[in-house]
């Protein structure tokens, strides 16, 4: 008897771009190849062609689209991915001329987020985002859809299967929406605790694969999946961080962020990113090493804008400057803090950047307190840092770092 392995090959990929001058077409294409291969795609090529705008059947010109199908035929295409959102209509006629299944740059990033969600408000959010998606383009999904006709024996089932897909999603989006709802009140609820404990919290926010993972993990040993590929982690990490002050803060891992993000994510995202927007200093990391640093710093700060931060501090971290020579760092990079998360560089400088920014300033105080005074050394070693404690005949002596509330509590007892 012989045993043959089944291996699973990876999906054979082509790529394909209009450039109407409204963005930068070939950053945003190799960005896209960087989406496909994240996926486990297996890119064979691509083209952009230039138009004034797509064209409104096929997104591609027709003599492209031929091309397109030649190529698909000759190099055993299974996937073709567009660098846009397809409408339903260009979504059907490009499957229908080339025999192959379309997925757009929004399609691709759900798919993405879908295989790396692990919480379950992580799978809640992308499932709604991808009904969100799916519910305008059920009538572009073939005839398996049973849609109306506009003649004699087309009407009734068709038109009963479709609305009751609809409304099937409807409910469904309804249900997760309930979900979500309970969830980012829970969500609230634990910010207002932390403000309320006097809990301060710094967001690592950034483009993806920016190394904020990496970070995180050198901070706090967190143990946050570190990957080279577009992202890696996508369900926020909260961890204690002591700084060299005494001072803990609670350091949150955001989602990465890419450009053109489908405003479907960013809509069911928008509880996780508001992490960011509630907390009291931000760290936008940015990988040093990419010819688009400053686009990609950009990016986040229109985001972060648009999450009305725009009083929060912000500390612009530029990371894997092992990577890249000084030499390359564009006047504005030399104002931000200088890191490489691998290697350890620079720590010291960025913790003393958030020190600099703290909603809280703290003092180095030593005081005698009587005896019966024993219960505030617990309150400071709760609340502040101990640097030391000796019993006296005279009393309690402690040297420790505070802050101003807890200053003040010393001083009346002392």
């Amino acid at each position: 008897m012989e045993y043959y392995e089944n291996e699973k090959k990876p999906q054979r990929a082509f790529l394909i771009s209009v450039d109407d001058s409204s963005f930068d077409a070939e950053s945003s294409m190799n960005e896209l190849y960087a989406l496909a291969e994240s996926a486990g795609a297996e890119v064979v090529g691509s083209f952009i062609q230039k138009l004034e705008k797509p064209v409104s059947a096929t997104y591609i010109g027709s003599g492209r689209l031929e091309e397109l199908c030649e190529i698909c035929h000759t190099q055993e295409i299974d996937l073709i991915i567009a660098d846009c959102e397809l409408t339903p209509n260009q979504l059907r006629n490009i499957e229908d001329a080339a025999d192959v299944r379309v997925i757009d740059r929004t399609m691709l990033i759900l798919d993405i987020f879908a295989l790396r969600a692990n919480s379950k408000e992580g799978k809640l959010q992308v499932e709604i985002a991808q009904l969100r998606y799916m519910l305008p383009r059920l009538t572009g999904k073939g005839v398996q859809m049973s849609r109306l006709g506009g003649g004699i024996g087309t009407r009734g089932p068709g038109e009963t299967k479709l609305e009751t897909d609809k409304r099937h999603i409807r409910r469904k989006i309804e249900a997760i929406s309930d979900q979500l709802r309970e969830i980012e009140r829970h969500r609230e609820q634990l910010r207002k605790r932390r403000r309320k404990d006097g809990i301060i919290t710094v967001a690592i926010v950034g483009y993806t694969n920016a190394g904020k993972s990496t970070l995180m993990n050198c901070l706090t040993d967190a143990g946050v999946l570190e990957k080279d590929q577009l992202f890696a982690t996508l369900d926020p990490t909260s961890r204690a961080l002591k700084l060299p002050n005494g001072i803990t803060v609670m350091l949150i891992d955001t989602v990465g962020l890419v450009r053109r993000l489908p405003h479907h994510l960013i809509k069911a995202f928008r509880s996780t990113l508001e992490e960011a927007a509630e907390a009291d200093i931000i760290l936008n990391v940015c990988d040093a090493s990419s010819d688009e640093a400053l686009l990609h710093l950009n990016v986040t700060k229109e985001l972060l804008e648009s999450l009305g931060c725009a009083d929060t501090p912000i500390v612009t971290v530029f990371n894997k400057c092992d990577l890249a020579p000084q030499s390359v760092f564009a006047p504005e990079m030399r104002n931000a803090v200088h890191i490489s998360a691998k290697q350890g560089m620079g720590i010291g400088t960025l913790l003393t950047a958030i020190e600099d920014n703290l909603p809280v300033k703290v003092k180095r105080v030593k005081v005698l307190l009587p005896f019966d005074r024993a219960g505030i050394v617990a309150m400071v070693r709760q609340k502040a840092t101990l640097i030391s404690e000796e019993y006296t005949a005279d009393g309690i002596l402690i040297e420790a770092i505070v802050d101003e509330p807890t200053e003040q509590i010393l001083m009346r007892n002392y």
